[in-house]
């Protein structure tokens, strides 16, 4: 890491703790556990599939690696550049996504995306850092801070894993190429995952104009899943599909099961 990357990252590491202290959120691990940095860009993704460090087994099949997108997930078998939502159980490809909203770290006072294995709890892991980071177009009025954290629980079943999305600060929902003015409106963020024929969920308020910022109805620092951290959500997968310890999805899923791929990919033509 050079030197001003270095200056970058730990300036977004102040914001982040700046954040904490807000918000009364402390979810966020150790931010110096993923060091790979994902250089400054807007829609990017690393630009070949990362190693694990571990199996983990989606729908009866197992990957060892997958690629880290700068817009706030991971996706299994190939890249994913869009940065407008859509809906997550229309996936073709299984996705993990902690915050998919057009991120954008070229702005000089945002953080970069970090990923990285690591062992943690005694556990090993993967994990990726979107630590004080800006939206569309290089916009860092406001910055988000979130983090996501596979683990490896090869001791419970081969190729069981589970999933943790970790929040600090939410300030912005939207990227201006998807709606957004100054960071809000717009199609709004989405959380959640898609790991194969009906095993997909979406948080309450994803695509909910101003649900998951901080003082929203569904603010992500201020709630929890199967945790009791405020601004964490876990989710165990066993077996290839996720253990159903998750509250029942709200309509939004059964009309999901309606949407078709097409648009998936689409991506308007970017300006600056």
């Amino acid at each position: 890491m050079n030197l001003a990357t270095a200056s970058r990252v730990g300036a977004a590491a102040l914001l982040a703790l700046a954040a904490v202290t807000a918000n009364a959120a402390n979810a966020i691990h150790d931010a110096n556990l993923f060091t790979t940095v994902l250089p400054a860009n807007d829609d990017g993704s690393t630009s070949a599939p990362i190693d694990l460090g571990f199996s983990a087994l989606i729908n009866g099949t197992t990957y060892s690696n997958a690629y880290v997108n700068n817009n706030g997930n991971i996706t299994f078998g190939q890249a994913l550049s869009t940065y407008t939502p859509a809906q997550i159980l229309g996936s073709p490809f299984p996705i993990i996504a902690a915050f998919w909203a057009d991120i954008d770290t070229r702005g000089t006072n945002s953080g970069l995306t970090q990923y990285g294995g690591a062992t943690l709890d005694g556990k090993n892991v993967f994990g990726i850092n979107w630590i004080g980071v800006g939206y569309y177009a290089s916009r860092v009025d406001k910055l988000n801070s979130l983090q996501m954290i596979l683990t490896d629980r090869s001791d419970v079943g081969a190729g069981d894993f589970d999933i943790q999305f970790n929040y600090d600060q939410i300030q912005w929902e939207t990227g201006e190429a998807s709606g957004g003015v100054n960071g809000l409106g717009g199609t709004s963020a989405a959380v959640g995952y898609a790991v194969g024929t009906n095993l997909a969920y979406q948080l309450p308020g994803s695509f909910v104009n101003g649900a998951l910022l901080d003082g929203g109805p569904n603010a992500l620092v201020a709630h929890s899943l199967n945790s009791n951290t405020l601004g964490q959500y876990n989710f165990q997968v066993r077996n290839g599909e996720v253990v159903p310890s998750i509250p029942e999805p709200e309509t939004y899923a059964l009309m999901a099961l309606g949407l078709g791929v097409v648009g998936w990919m689409a991506r308007r033509r970017k300006q600056g």
